[in-house]
C-alpha cells in the first residue's frame, strides 16, 4: 500500500529523524530542494540542456527555504533566476534563514508586491506555503498565486493556499484561479493530494525521496498524537491510498485463493450472496448487483424479489438464481446459513427497505450477517433512529454525497462548511466520524472514495491523476459497486477489506473500458481485469 500522510504526521517524522542525529533540518532543506529540480528535469528534460530562465516565489517558512535552495540549484546549472519573497526575511526559521543567505551570496531578493505575472520566463517555482498552511492566504498572497500562469507551474508540496490535510483551498470563494503543471512533494504523497479539490489543483504529482528511513519513520508515529477538529488521535492512524500492492495481499485473505482462481471446492465454498430486489420496473439496479456479486467470485448469487417482479426477472437472468420472497417469508430464507452475504437497497424501493431491514437488523430472530447497505435502504436508515441502532460491524454503507448527508446530517455540514484555517475537516476525517457513530464500515463514494471502520482505519480510493476514470459517473454504476463488496463478503472477505477491494477493482474496470462505458460493462470487464492482473 502506499501512505497519506497528513501535515502532522510528516512534521512528526522529520522532526523524530532530526532528533536522531542522523541527519539535520539543513541537510533535508538541501535535499528537498536538489530533488525538486531533479524532479522538474525528469519531466520536462530538455531543461537540462542550455540556459533558461526561472522565477522562483518564496515564503515565510521552510517551504521557501526550499524555494531558496531550487533558486541556488538553477542558478548553479547556468539559469538565470529571479527570487521574490513573501514576508519578512528577518522571520524566517533558522534553517530556511541559511538559504535565504546563501541565495543573497548569489543573487538579489525582491519583495513579492514587485512581483510581475507577466514576466516571461521558462519555469515558475511556487514556494511560498506548502504543506502546514494553518490559515487563509491574505489579499497579497492571494494575489500572488492567482497570478501563476506560464507555460510551466511548479509547486513545492502543492499549490499555495491549498489545505495538504484536506485538499481543500484556504481562502473565501470556491478556491484558487490557478494550478500547478507540476507538484513535487517529500517521502510521502499527503493526503489532500488525494482529495476534494487537491488533484486538480496539483496537475502531475511526484514523489521526491529525501533519505527517510520510511519503515522507521511510520514506526515513530506510534507514539506522537495530533490534535485535530478538537480530537486528540493517535497519528499512527495511517490513511492508505488503494493500489495494487494492497489488492494482491487482500485477495489472499480469508479465501486462500486470489481473486479469479477457485481453489477445490464447490459452490458453495465461495459463499452465497443474496441480493434483495424491488418491484415490478425496480429491478435493474438489483440485477445490475447480482451481476457485480457473480462476477467477483462469488459462489451463488441469488436474486429475492416479490412474486409479481419474478416473471420480469426470470428473463433476464441466467446464472443468478431467483426466488420469491415476500417480507413475512425473509427470516424463513435466512434460516439457510449458507446464505453468507446480504446486499439491500439497489432498486429496492422506500416501503419494501424497511420492511427488509427491520427483518435483518432489527430482530425476527435472524443472525446478523455481512450486509451491503446501499441506495434506498440507507434513505430508510436516515429517518429510523432504531434502525440506524440496529448496525452491526459486519455491515457496510455505501453513500453518496446526498445520501451521507441525509445520514449524518450533521457532519456533511462541517464538511461543506469554508475551510477558515488548517488542517481543514476533510472527508477522510467525516468519514471516521460517521463509521465510529454507525459501528460499521461506511465508504463514502466519489472521485476520492474514502472507506473507514470504527476503529479510524482509512483508506482512499483515488480516481485521479492517471487513474481517472470520469466515465465512471454513469447511472447504475454504485449498484454495480455494491455487488461487487457483496460478492467479496461472501467470499469471505472482511467488511473493510471487501469495501476496500470491490472499490479498487470498480476503478480498474472503468479505466480497462474507457470512455463509452455503462454500468452493465462493469461486471463484464472483471475477467479482464483478473487477467491483467495475472490472476
Amino acid at each position: 500500500m502506499t501512505e497519506l500522510l497528513t501535515a502532522a504526521q510528516m512534521k512528526a517524522i522529520e522532526a523524530a529523524a532530526i532528533a536522531s542525529g542522523k541527519v539535520t533540518g539543513l541537510e533535508l532543506m538541501e535535499r528537498a530542494g536538489r530533488g525538486v529540480v531533479q524532479a522538474v528535469f525528469d519531466e520536462w528534460p530538455e531543461l537540462r540542456a542550455g540556459s533558461f530562465r526561472a522565477v522562483v516565489l518564496c515564503g515565510p517558512g521552510n517551504n521557501g527555504g526550499d524555494g531558496f535552495v531550487v533558486a541556488r540549484v538553477l542558478k548553479e546549472w547556468g539559469w538565470e533566476v529571479e527570487v521574490f519573497l513573501y514576508g519578512d526575511a528577518a522571520k524566517l526559521p533558522p534553517d530556511a534563514r541559511v538559504n535565504y543567505e546563501r541565495w543573497v551570496a548569489m543573487g538579489e531578493v525582491k519583495p513579492s508586491t514587485s512581483f510581475d505575472p507577466w514576466v516571461n520566463c521558462d519555469l515558475f517555482i511556487d514556494g511560498i506555503f506548502g504543506t502546514g498552511l494553518k490559515r487563509r492566504l491574505d489579499p497579497e498572497a492571494h494575489r500572488l498565486v492567482s497570478q501563476l500562469g506560464g507555460e510551466r507551474v511548479v509547486a513545492i508540496d502543492c499549490p499555495s493556499g491549498y489545505c495538504l490535510d484536506s485538499g481543500r483551498a484556504l481562502i473565501e470563494g470556491d478556491g484558487l484561479d490557478t494550478s500547478a503543471d507540476l507538484t513535487i512533494t517529500f517521502q510521502f504523497q499527503k493526503i489532500g493530494h488525494t482529495l476534494a479539490t487537491g488533484p486538480a489543483a496539483m496537475g502531475k504529482v511526484r514523489v521526491v525521496d529525501i533519505g527517510l528511513n520510511v519503515r522507521t519513520a511510520l514506526i515513530e508515529l506510534r507514539a506522537i498524537h495530533d490534535v485535530r477538529s478538537g480530537v486528540k488521535r493517535n497519528v499512527s492512524a495511517v490513511v492508505k491510498l488503494l493500489d495494487r500492492t494492497q489488492f494482491e495481499a487482500a485477495s489472499h485473505m480469508q479465501t486462500g485463493a486470489p481473486l479469479g482462481k477457485f481453489s477445490i471446492g464447490h459452490k458453495f465454498s465461495h459463499g452465497h450472496a443474496l441480493i434483495l430486489c424491488g418491484s415490478v420496473g425496480q429491478g435493474g439496479a438489483a440485477r445490475l448487483a447480482a451481476r457485480g456479486a457473480l462476477r467477483i467470485g462469488a459462489g451463488l448469487v441469488t436474486l429475492a424479489c416479490p412474486p409479481a417482479a419474478l416473471i420480469e426477472n426470470a428473463a433476464q437472468l441466467n446464472a443468478v438464481m431467483l426466488r420469491s420472497v415476500t417480507p413475512d417469508g425473509l427470516a424463513e430464507v435466512l434460516a439457510d446459513a449458507r446464505i453468507n452475504a446480504l446486499c439491500i437497497g439497489p432498486g429496492l424501493g422506500l416501503a419494501r427497505a424497511a420492511e427488509v431491514l427491520r427483518v435483518t437488523l432489527a430482530g425476527g430472530g435472524v443472525k446478523p450477517r455481512p450486509t451491503v447497505i446501499d441506495a434506498d435502504a440507507l434513505t430508510v436508515l436516515a429517518g429510523d433512529a432504531t434502525l440506524f441502532a440496529a448496525l452491526h460491524p459486519a455491515c457496510v454503507l455505501t453513500p453518496h454525497a446526498g445520501e451521507f448527508a441525509r445520514l449524518f446530517p450533521d457532519i456533511a455540514a462541517k464538511l461543506d462548511a469554508p475551510a477558515t484555517k488548517g488542517p481543514a475537516f476533510s472527508k477522510v476525517d467525516a468519514v471516521r466520524e460517521a463509521a465510529a457513530r454507525a459501528g460499521c464500515v461506511v465508504l463514502f463514494k466519489g472521485a476520492d472514495t474514502v472507506i473507514a471502520r470504527p476503529d479510524g482505519t482509512c483508506a482512499i480510493n483515488s480516481a485521479a491523476y492517471d487513474r481517472a476514470a470520469p466515465w465512471l459517473a454513469t447511472a447504475g454504476s454504485g449498484d454495480v459497486l455494491a455487488g461487487f463488496i457483496t460478492g467479496l463478503m461472501a467470499r469471505g472477505f472482511a467488511p473493510q477489506q471487501a469495501a476496500e477491494t470491490g472499490a479498487w477493482l470498480h476503478v480498474e474496470c472503468a479505466r480497462s473500458f474507457g470512455p463509452g462505458l455503462i454500468a452493465e460493462d462493469l461486471p463484464e470487464e472483471l475477467p479482464k481485469v483478473f487477467r491483467a492482473l495475472g490472476l
